[in-house]
């Protein structure tokens, strides 16, 4: 009697989300007051509740800690916290430069600890059949090689986060130059988040998709397998390669 296999945790809605800790955060940060009325401290709350309902639903459904939810709520309390305290914009510069700086040595500083997040990020079992890949990197004695990998893949990884903060930096300063609380700022604060997709995401995510193709090369080497046996199969596909064909005639 065969045991059954365990049931993989559900794939995350990945435009829910962006929705919930990125889009909607960020229209009632910056559009929220004027279309929805909503006082500075109603609206801070409400953005904050989006990433932090996100994140407990996902933990719920998936037994899994969200790292995006976290950081969304992060940022959306640092950015409208700044605002209540009409701070000087020089310091929201600063606040965009310190959140992806952090999130890189953590991804960094982790490669010493039992979970690196590079295995988070990149090393899933979303993307990556891990069972099958571990078990050939043990059997060709290259989990040493393996190891080294993974850390100069978190080198690559912590690096589009510190291009992130210098490029979050200079567009906040060259952007945000009014007040907060103010028409002006808040219109500012708009353009910075529009911005901030072709001018700091495209080139960070450049940098993560190299980082995973030098894993995933490196993996291919190491391990033996093909790219096909590398990387998960979906359920309907892995049964269709695993069910035998009856011969004809």
């Amino acid at each position: 009697m065969t045991t059954p296999a365990a049931t993989p945790p559900p794939k995350e809605n990945l435009l829910l989300n962006i929705v919930c800790n990125v889009v909607a955060p960020s229209f009632l940060l910056t559009k929220g007051a004027k279309l929805l009325h909503l006082e500075p401290k109603v609206g801070l709350v409400v953005a904050l509740a989006f990433p932090l309902g996100y994140g407990l639903y996902d933990f719920v459904k998936r037994r899994n800690f969200n790292f995006l939810s976290a950081l969304g709520f992060s940022s959306t309390l640092a950015t409208g916290g700044l605002g209540l305290l009409r701070l000087e914009p020089f310091w929201f510069a600063v606040k965009e430069a310190v959140v992806p700086t952090l999130i890189g040595l953590t991804v960094f500083i982790s490669q010493w600890t039992k979970k690196p997040l590079v295995r988070s990020l990149l090393f899933n079992e979303q993307v990556i059949d891990v069972p099958r890949v571990e078990g050939a990197l043990d059997r060709r004695g290259e989990r040493a090689a393996f190891t080294k990998l993974l850390n100069g893949s978190s080198g690559l990884l912590a690096s589009s986060f510190a291009i992130s903060a210098v490029l979050n930096f200079a567009l906040a300063r060259y952007l945000i130059t009014a007040l907060p609380d103010t028409p002006e700022f808040n219109e500012q604060l708009g353009q910075m988040t529009l911005w901030s997709w072709p001018v700091i995401v495209v080139p960070s995510m450049a940098i993560m998709m190299l980082a995973l193709w030098r894993l995933l090369k490196g993996m291919e080497k190491l391990s033996g397998l093909t790219m096909d046996e590398i990387l998960h199969q979906p359920p309907a596909d892995a049964q269709k390669s695993a069910k035998p064909t009856d011969p004809k005639g």
